[in-house]
């Protein structure tokens, strides 16, 4: 789970937007439903869509999907292998109907190569479970453990689509995913080890190759999350802060894994046709087998036996939506349902209940909520996109990370960590790179920042709209790689040689 307030935002960049609204976020999706904590292996922690910013590659679109949360670095010795029974999605929707046109399947597999030793004349399986030795390559001897997986493509229904496999450039469908960074004995050189693992892709219908990457990486989000969840226990947030305060507090992501999903995409294999609207939705879900035999008598390769239909369990576009908007009664309700389903959901963006909880909190340093009820400020970044920034053309209301892929992308190093309420157009709420502080931006609108610049409500609606709320943990894009696949080489378990 993560962290605070999640509503939406919109915003005006003079002379660039008349407006911008945009589902604004506290933090990515951690551990955020009840019934997803039973299974950290398809819980969604981030889903980034943005307008790919490495040198040559600015015709592209990047979607990373994060999965299995607070990872830590010694996890040994299962490691992090992702569900070789769940089904891992990452969904398109091209023309603004709420419902998926493009979907990337990733199905994994993990095979026990059983390295044995000689040990008084009888071989004999090692007890470590994913390393025998020394790693440097893709399927290294020294590895126990192999782990594969393979991508198709559905267009149209996810379920009843026509479906085609994702092939390697270099030939075959089926791909190897890195071991976990167990440390710099097993793995003396994580980042050229993990980079032999970035493929070049070819994707059924589209006539420029793709780049896929799945593997371990350092957490990209930053929360002082253990703060936020002891009643927003972070010091003085409601206040003008003083110069260098949103560097001020721990990130308590700092030492964590995840595991990325990641492709990169040309903008025009993702859009509907040549010359249509350029505006997408995206989104990521997991999904397992409504049933589950488990085996009395179980083995590495079969503890129990899978079936039924697939049942989704995990869904994330936009960050935080499920953390800090929708009510605890919703949580697994909201993680099972589809986009065009979202109306049920509205009362919760309409009438949010964090501003108030922030009042409650912090009322005598400053913070009132908002006074605009419905907060139809919050509406359109939640449901529809912002109209002249990533709203498409034609929209059903529905909840998903949406970016207008003909907006130029900004080089690292040029980023805005406030994306476009502080005049960056390419940043969240118009998709999310990784160095988009969506924490800061979230807090800012959820309080009313657009109030201030009267775009869907007045000034006067919002008595702390004007306030340069953070949580302090400080986030842009020098936390990131400047090329694919941009989350940083992941903490190993064991740094010493």
């Amino acid at each position: 789970m993560q962290i605070i307030f999640k509503q939406a935002l919109r915003v005006a960049v003079l002379g660039t937007l008349a407006g911008a609204i945009a589902p604004a976020a506290m933090a990515s999706s951690h551990r955020e439903a009840p019934f997803v904590t039973q299974s950290p292996k398809v819980d969604a922690t981030d889903f980034y869509m943005f307008r790919s910013y490495e040198s040559g590659r600015s015709n592209f679109i990047t979607l990373i999907a994060d999965y299995v949360p607070l990872q830590d670095a010694y996890g040994g010795p299962n490691y992090f292998a992702m569900d070789p029974n769940a089904l891992y999605e990452i969904h398109i929707d091209n023309n603004g109907d709420a419902k998926e046109d493009l979907t990337f399947q990733f199905r994994f597999t993990n095979t026990n190569k059983d390295t044995k030793l000689s040990v008084g004349g009888k071989d004999v399986s090692i007890p470590l479970v994913i390393n025998g030795g020394a790693i440097a390559g893709v399927n290294a001897p020294g590895a126990n453990v192999r782990e594969t997986y393979t991508v198709n493509v559905v267009r149209g229904d996810r379920r009843t689509g026509t479906k085609a496999a994702v092939t390697n450039v270099a030939g075959g469908a089926v791909f190897d995913k890195p071991l976990d960074n167990i440390g710099n004995k097993s793995i003396p050189n994580y980042a050229a080890y993990a980079a032999a693992h970035v493929y070049n892709v070819n994707i059924p219908g589209c006539g420029t190759p793709a780049r896929l990457f799945v593997g371990q990486r350092k957490d990209p989000f930053v929360v002082n999350l253990g703060e936020t969840f002891d009643l927003v226990n972070i010091k003085a947030p409601a206040t003008e802060f003083s110069a260098g305060a949103e560097k001020g507090a721990k990130d308590d992501l700092a030492a964590k894994n995840v595991t990325a999903i990641e492709l990169e995409v040309a903008a025009s294999c993702l859009t509907a046709s040549a010359g249509a609207d350029p505006v997408i939705g995206g989104w990521t879900t997991a999904s397992l087998r409504q049933g589950r035999l488990l085996n009395p008598t179980p083995n590495s390769s079969s503890p129990s036996k899978e079936g039924g239909a697939w049942t989704q369990v995990s869904r994330l576009g936009a960050p935080l939506v499920n953390e800090v908007v929708i009510g605890l009664k919703d949580k697994d309700t909201f993680n099972a349902s589809k986009p065009g389903g979202d109306g049920q959901f509205a009362t919760y963006v309409t009438n949010p209940t964090l501003p108030a909880l922030i009042e409650i909190l912090y009322g005598s340093a400053g913070a009132k909520a908002p006074t605009n009820f419905p907060r139809n400020d919050l509406v359109a970044a939640f449901l529809t996109g912002v109209k002249g920034l990533n709203q498409p053309t034609t929209v059903t209301a529905s909840e998903m990370l949406r970016l207008n892929t003909s907006t130029p992308a900004v080089a690292a190093g040029a980023q805005k960590r406030l994306g476009v309420i502080d005049g960056d157009n390419a940043g969240f709420p118009n998709g999310r790179r990784p160095g988009d502080d969506v924490v800061d931006i979230a807090l800012r609108v959820v309080m009313g920042k657009l109030c201030t610049l009267n775009l869907g409500c007045a000034p006067a609606d919002a008595p702390a709209g004007g306030l340069h709320f953070t949580d302090g943990a400080y986030l842009d894009d020098s936390f990131f790689n400047a090329s694919f696949p941009y989350l940083k080489t992941p903490i190993a378990g064991s740094p010493q040689m």
